[in-house]
């Protein structure tokens, strides 16, 4: 029984050492690239987020869009 033990433990020694050589070396995965972030500003007139280069600015105020701009401004003429 013990010959059996011996034979299996070299045999799987064995295998483990051939596979480890004939692996391909791992490479280090590549780094994960830095995201740009995009300054966001809030919208006078509903409070979205959106990106300040689609966002339209009037004075020191960002809007979404341009019906929002047109509605603030119509509220503040009031």
């Amino acid at each position: 029984m013990t010959r059996l033990l011996f034979w299996i433990v070299l045999f799987a020694l064995g295998w483990w050492l051939w596979r480890k050589a004939t692996r391909p070396a791992r490479s280090n995965p590549p780094e994960p690239r830095e995201e740009q972030t995009v300054p966001m500003v809030r919208c006078a007139q509903c409070g979205v987020h959106v990106p300040r280069s689609n966002a339209l600015q009037d004075e020191s105020n960002w809007y979404c869009s341009r019906a929002h701009l047109e509605q603030d401004r119509a509220d503040r003429g009031r």
